[in-house]
């Protein structure tokens, strides 16, 4: 939840034309296709501003600059080179790639910081662009016909409640949309192709996968990087690219190891604490200087638009969110004013000595009738919108749990929470031949030795030749294990 933080508003649904049969751009093959090539820019235009304040843009010029001319380059070789192509890097610490329709490619600092040269980061860039040019997206919605997607904004997705809260925006699902693996198999042989006719060296485009593999071994195998959630993995796809490659006169491309890897020294590494971490079940906010204890067993999840936790059984939900009034008054009357939404009244009180105006409801909606309790509690000169809800046969179940989570929103006064900082990426120069176990004996670090050696892509107990080293350098702070 970052200090930018906005509510988000639906996107009103965009009308499909019947476009018949079409002519694949990238593959040459006809297939059917609803959606049409405006359509799909207009859609993209629309989504790219919900995932930028869904996600946030890593705040750095220089990287924004650098991923929109590496992606251009490549996008402009495509079969699409008129596409209003927009390359993005997001604050965001999971491991993960992801391309909408209409142009726009988007890379995590997450997935930067386990890359080892700008040619892997070229191959990662190339199968997202694969996925537009043959338009696989726009080939699922004209599947799906716009349906909705039933998904709630975030990375806590439950069908249970949002088919009740209607909180799920069409463009935000884009993300979520899962690819075939024929589809994902294509998107790795364009990506080779973009690679190829943009000079980077094809050889290093299974190097990705290996590292995808080894953060999901790391991981106990329990939860992939995000990049292989929305990308499956079958085992057999680096072998593929292998053969596909091996195939290939040599092209002699660019590899860039060390001008990729020195672009890396002091980026942000992990959660940034500063835009909010969990600690348990309590969420604490230093720059907004906040806190927020969640129900025991819940599942919680921090975004830039908002804060919200599910119940175990996924029969419940909380969100917070900034609003957009100045006066927890005003934001109380504004949610109550929405159609559909039915309540006795807002009652004015106080929260942890904070002016807080709070109202019970019920939200009709075309699933059954949602119920819950909405807050809205002045702090710092912003109001804070905390909202939980139900579907109504389980209202009752929740309801304590839920009105005490929202009761417990209270100014933050910790010294050690309000100070603390970002781990960040520091790369080193060694001289000799070393380890990251010896490093790591030599230079601090919050990371374990495993960790260092999984974002160098190595072991460690692997010699290093003389050379750069990522390292990650900064304080430990408590994170809640099970939260995102």
């Amino acid at each position: 939840m970052q200090s930018k933080l906005r509510t988000f508003a639906p996107l009103t649904a965009l009308a499909v034309t019947l476009a018949g049969c079409a002519t694949n751009p990238a593959t040459g093959s006809s297939e059917l296709m609803l959606v049409s090539e405006s359509q799909e820019v207009q859609m993209g235009r629309q989504a790219d501003q919900e995932v930028i304040a869904s996600i946030g843009l890593y705040p750095d010029s220089a990287w924004q600059r650098y991923i929109q001319q590496l992606g251009a380059r490549m996008a402009a070789r495509s079969e699409r080179p008129n596409l209003p192509w927009t390359f993005r890097v997001m604050d965001d610490p999971a491991v993960n790639a992801f391309a909408i329709p209409g142009g726009f490619v988007y890379v995590t600092r997450g997935i930067l910081a386990n890359l080892n040269s700008e040619a892997e980061l070229a191959s990662v860039v190339g199968h997202e662009i694969g996925h537009i040019t043959a338009r696989h997206t726009a080939r699922s919605m004209s599947r799906q016909q716009l349906a909705q997607l039933g998904l709630v904004v975030g990375s806590i997705a439950s069908p249970t409640v949002a088919r009740y809260a209607g909180l799920a925006s069409q463009a935000v699902g884009l993300l979520f949309l899962k690819f075939s693996r024929d589809d994902e198999s294509q998107a790795d042989h364009l990506g080779l192709r973009y690679m190829s006719r943009g000079g980077f060296a094809e050889r290093e485009m299974p190097r990705v996968f290996e590292m995808l593999s080894r953060q999901s071994a790391a991981a106990g195998g329990s939860h992939l990087p995000q990049w292989l959630e929305t990308h499956p993995d079958p085992a057999n796809r680096r072998e593929a690219m292998e053969r596909e490659i091996a195939q290939l006169a040599e092209s002699g491309g660019t590899v860039n190891h060390e001008g990729y890897v020195r672009r890396l020294d002091g980026m942000v590494f992990g959660v940034n604490p500063r835009d909010g971490y969990f600690r348990g079940a309590e969420f604490l906010h230093p720059d907004m200087r906040f806190r927020m204890t969640f129900p025991g067993g819940w599942k919680m999840a921090n975004t830039a638009g908002a804060v919200q936790g599910m119940s175990a059984g996924e029969d419940a939900a909380i969100q917070l969110t900034l609003a957009r009034e100045q006066g927890a008054d005003a934001a109380a009357r504004a949610f109550l004013a929405q159609t559909g939404i039915q309540s006795s009244g807002a009652t004015r009180g106080a929260v942890n000595g904070l002016t807080a105006v709070g109202a019970a409801f019920a939200a009709q909606t075309e699933s059954g009738v949602l119920r819950g309790t909405a807050m809205f509690i002045e702090h710092g000169g912003k109001v804070f919108s905390v909202i939980g809800y139900a579907p109504d046969a389980s209202w009752s179940a929740n309801q304590a749990a839920v009105e005490g989570a929202l009761r417990s929103f209270a100014p933050l006064t910790d010294a050690s929470a309000l100070n603390v900082q970002p781990q960040r990426m520091d790369v080193i120069t060694t001289s000799q031949s070393t380890t990251i176990a010896d490093l790591l004996r030599q230079r601090p670090s919050p990371l374990s030795a495993d960790l260092l050696a999984l974002v160098n892509q190595t072991e460690p107990n692997t010699a290093l030749r003389p050379g750069l080293v990522k390292w990650v350098v900064g304080a430990r702070f408590d994170q809640a294990s099970g939260s995102h």
